[in-house]
């Protein structure tokens, strides 16, 4: 599956999959926070990481030329910049 590939699409493959993991360490970072403080707690680094992922899965769909994906990216965006405004406001 994979041989069949160029090393530039290679590089865009691995791209993709490093945005997939900066977007999943969210949630563990999202868990280890809420362990720590025995309750629900999202962390302003759990935004970050969700824009940092959501750029790096943007460039990814844009090399693919995937217009779903790149509409979903580019709209979350927004809800993240946003709680980062609001969590901001509240600190």
């Amino acid at each position: 599956m994979f041989t069949s590939l160029s090393t530039f699409d290679l590089v865009w493959l691995i791209v993709g999959f490093f945005g997939q993991f900066i977007f999943f360490m969210r949630f563990i970072v999202q868990w280890i926070a809420s362990e720590k403080e025995k309750r629900v707690v999202v962390p302003r680094v759990f935004w970050y990481l969700s824009i940092a992922g959501t750029l790096i899965i943007l460039a990814y769909s844009v090399h693919i030329h995937d217009i779903v994906f790149i509409t979903a990216q580019i709209l979350s965006l927004f809800i993240y910049a946003r709680n980062i405004m609001l969590d901001a406001k509240t600190s």
